[in-house]
């Protein structure tokens, strides 16, 4: 009896297709058991729990940028000092070295340290940090078409068309 082996590519081929089937039946499955009541509320823009009023193009503070930047450099920080603290923790490896190793590697994570103190010492100095709104700073434009038609589209209020569960999602 012949016996067939698949390949390395087909094996991770199988895998990838399983992959995708599992995903696929587990979609269609929730979509079998949710529940499906859409309502006005629901159908609205969600803005992190804020009414969404106006014009949805407007000035995004920059400085959200600055903050999740930080936060993920000192996060990651933190990642490196787990494995320091291991190795700085097994007294049989700083012993080995007549402490050597054991002043080596705190050297080095105050240097590490230091380095992401200054960082920090720097966008507070730049005023990276600090968290006052600024003026919005409306853009000049050399359009025909006047200021107040722009202003005008901006305040036009558009209502909430409501969810009847007869409805057809064509008339929506």
């Amino acid at each position: 009896m012949a016996e067939t082996y698949t390949s390395d590519f087909g094996t991770i081929l199988l895998f990838l297709v399983g992959g995708a089937i599992f995903v696929v039946i587990g979609l269609f499955a929730a979509k079998l058991i949710r529940p499906n009541r859409p309502n006005a509320e629901k159908l609205t823009t969600y803005e992190s729990g804020e009414e969404p009023i106006g014009n949805s193009w407007v000035q995004f503070n920059p400085r959200f940028y600055v903050v999740a930047l930080i936060f993920i450099i000192f996060d990651v920080e933190l990642a490196f000092l787990f494995p320091w603290a291991t190795v700085f923790g097994r007294k049989d490896l700083i012993e080995a070295t007549d402490g050597v190793w054991g002043w080596f590697s705190l050297i080095e994570m105050f240097i590490f340290i230091g380095v992401l103190v200054l960082g920090l010492a720097y966008a507070w100095a730049k005023g990276h940090l600090d968290w006052i709104k600024p003026a919005p700073i409306i853009p000049k434009s050399r359009s025909k078409i006047p200021a107040e038609l722009y202003q005008q589209v901006n305040e036009r209020k558009y209502k909430i068309k409501t969810y009847n569960e007869g409805q057809q999602a064509s008339e929506l």
